[in-house]
């Protein structure tokens, strides 16, 4: 069945646009409930994918063209309303799906239907003086500009971890969260040293207590050792587990025989841990650890009597 085309060109064109708008939902719709950025994907993946809900909802915006029913401020009112319902809904089922809900993207969602609204011609016809229109444009282009240029720092971020080896993180740092999970702030480094700071890890008396890093340079080929620089302020050495694995084990049960694990006795003072790296290859039963995605290195404790603190100083290999 050939789709009817009127014979105006103007509205051809948009008839075009609409057909096409239709196509691109109907291959993008699938993608909120299936495929997406797992548990081992890196952030900049992540955030270039959150931008497909803009895009969408661009697309159906075009599809539907709502300014056939409402115009004006009406338009933008219930417009809105339907996205943000529509956009919660789609959240619900993704949580229902086992996906994790997240209420960025409704506001995502709605910049799509915005964008499209804030340009096309008979979406701003009538109701809305010129200075209103243009108000309109640049609040959703400023919008829209720290969507991308969130994804694009991102994406500079990452680029700066790739050349950090044979160091794993810059203590230069102010803010550790895009790196690290867990109790761990950063601090000034020690006067005895040249560092440019330390990492403070408060350890409470949970069963459990410690932080996680997940955003390094994962391959670690043509090095042979991890040095660790930690320091203890406390009078009594801390016991703490070092904990090591790849893609494939974060893709796998969790097993403990299929990562690298081992103690750690953190001294009073400073210590340096030097961790041959063919141990870690060889840790995993069964096979060996791909050193060229490793993904993720915890650093905890158990069973503390009361809470401590210790520092890290560095991580790198050599």
């Amino acid at each position: 069945m050939i789709p009817y085309l009127p014979a105006d060109r103007r509205a051809r064109k948009a008839r075009i646009c609409q057909y096409l708008a239709f196509a691109g939902i109907v291959l993008i719709a699938p993608f909120f409930f299936i495929g997406g950025p797992g548990w081992t994907d890196g952030p900049l993946y992540k955030s270039a994918w959150n931008l497909g809900h803009i895009l969408f909802f661009a697309l159906m915006t075009i599809a539907v063209q709502p300014w056939r029913i409402w115009t004006g401020w009406r338009l933008w009112a219930f417009a809105t309303l339907a996205v943000f319902l529509l956009g919660l809904g789609i959240e619900v089922l993704q949580y229902g799906l086992s996906r994790q809900m997240d209420w960025h993207d409704i506001l995502r969602n709605l910049l799509g239907l915005w964008a499209v609204l804030a340009v096309w011609p008979r979406a701003i016809r009538g109701g809305f003086s010129p200075p209103t229109v243009w108000a309109l444009r640049i609040i959703v282009a400023l919008l829209l500009l720290a969507e991308v240029g969130n994804t694009a720092r991102i994406g500079v971020r990452q680029y700066e971890v790739s050349q950090l080896l044979p160091a794993l993180y810059d203590f230069s740092h102010r803010d550790p969260a895009p790196f690290w999970n867990g109790p761990i702030t950063p601090t000034s480094g020690n006067r005895q040293s040249n560092r440019q700071g330390q990492l403070k890890i408060s350890l409470s008396t949970n069963r459990f207590s410690g932080v996680s890093f997940d955003n390094f340079p994962g391959d670690w080929r043509g090095y042979s050792h991890l040095i660790v620089v930690t320091y203890n302020p406390q009078d009594q050495p801390v016991p703490m587990t070092l904990r090591i694995n790849d893609v494939e084990h974060d893709l796998g049960n969790n097993a403990y025989n299929d990562r690298f694990n081992t103690r750690l006795e953190l001294a009073p003072g400073e210590h340096r841990f030097r961790l041959d790296l063919e141990l870690i290859k060889n840790a995993p039963a069964g096979r060996s650890m791909d050193m060229g995605a490793i993904r993720r290195l915890g650093l905890f404790t158990s069973g503390l009597t009361e809470p401590k603190t210790v520092y890290l100083r560095d991580i790198r290999l050599e």
